[in-house]
């Protein structure tokens, strides 16, 4: 690699005036700036990330961070982190992957680096601390997820709230009037948003149409099969024929063995509707109607607003939510006298 030195040798001047040019920190006449100019192109010369960022010029490397913890279901944020990554390079963009557990450190270290052209941050909380550094730092910042506090931020995401009426709704209009909803782990409802968004359009939507909804949590940290079972016992016990999940495949397969296990046929003796999943409901042991959760989709249109906030720094903030799409393979059956 041409380093800095061979540019200096070859223009003819100091390693500080090369520097000078480059960053644009102080003044060089125009005679001199033309021959750095020339020598950096005759040699191949790269300027460091900082040195690029300096002269007002694209790194091209986006930051993602998404903080891995102990509790993260890492298929599907690696979807996520997959889908960005695609999506960035189609782009002409790399990504950074800032993993921190205390992500607001790795967002602050690269926003004071000039190390990236913007951050992207996904698995947002209800009140994540990388709110107030995305009002701070100079380096454009695109949600994947919302907030609570949303203010001034550019969000984009799957419409849960959206999510979860469509799904009480196509069961409410088949007759279902007490529907299970299976969730997400207990902790995903403390320290991620999208959980509490769909439950909440959920049970918005089951008050209006006269519906009662009873929602429980697929275990502790981890996929819990018994809790899972325990809490399907205890819907089929209360005479609720109707389910909704919102969760991981796991907590899906074992729903569907413990139906299958009291002699009920999907589609026939009971309805599931599969809310939100990211991942391939076409691999269960029974064919689920499903309202998809599409990491592609909201990646894209993140790494869209990004190079478009690149170039126009004072385009507005925006909300972004995706509608959500019903796809029906026969899960749904009305509701038995």
């Amino acid at each position: 690699m041409t380093t800095i030195h061979e540019v200096a040798r070859a223009a003819g001047v100091s390693i500080s005036t090369v520097s000078y040019a480059l960053s644009g920190k102080r003044p060089v006449s125009e005679k001199t700036r033309m021959r750095i100019e020339d020598a950096v192109q005759a040699l191949g010369y790269e300027p460091d990330a900082g040195a690029r960022m300096l002269a007002g010029r694209r790194t091209h490397i986006f930051a993602l961070t998404e903080p891995l913890r102990a509790d993260t279901h890492a298929p599907t944020h690696m979807a996520f982190v997959l889908a960005t990554a695609v999506a960035a390079r189609r782009q002409g963009f790399d990504i950074l992957l800032l993993t921190d557990e205390q992500a607001s450190e790795g967002m602050n270290r690269v926003a004071a680096s000039n190390l990236v052209d913007a951050i992207l941050v996904l698995d947002v909380a209800p009140d994540d601390e990388r709110v107030p550094i995305a009002r701070s730092v100079g380096t454009p910042t695109i949600f994947i997820g919302l907030p609570d506090d949303r203010e001034g931020l550019t969000c984009v995401d799957l419409d849960f709230e959206a999510a979860g009426r469509l799904a009480v709704d196509r069961l409410a209009d088949v007759g279902h009037r007490r529907i299970a909803l299976l969730g997400q782990t207990e902790v995903s409802y403390r320290k991620s948003n999208f959980p509490r968004r769909l439950l909440r359009g959920a049970q918005e939507q089951a008050a209006a149409r006269d519906v009662t909804l009873d929602w429980s949590a697929s275990g502790s940290a981890v996929t819990d099969a018994s809790a899972v079972r325990a809490c399907t016992e205890a819907a089929l016990a209360r005479g609720d024929r109707a389910f909704i999940v919102h969760a991981v495949d796991d907590v899906h397969q074992v729903l569907l063995s413990v139906l299958a296990e009291h002699g009920l046929r999907v589609g026939d003796d009971v309805s599931v509707i599969s809310a939100a999943a990211s991942f391939d409901t076409s691999a269960l042991p029974v064919p689920v109607d499903t309202i998809p959760l599409v990491p592609q989709r909201s990646c894209e249109l993140a790494v869209d607003l990004a190079v478009r906030r690149l170039d126009d720094p004072l385009a507005p903030a925006e909300i972004h939510l995706i509608p959500p799409e019903y796809r029906s393979v026969g899960s749904v059956s009305p509701a038995q006298d």
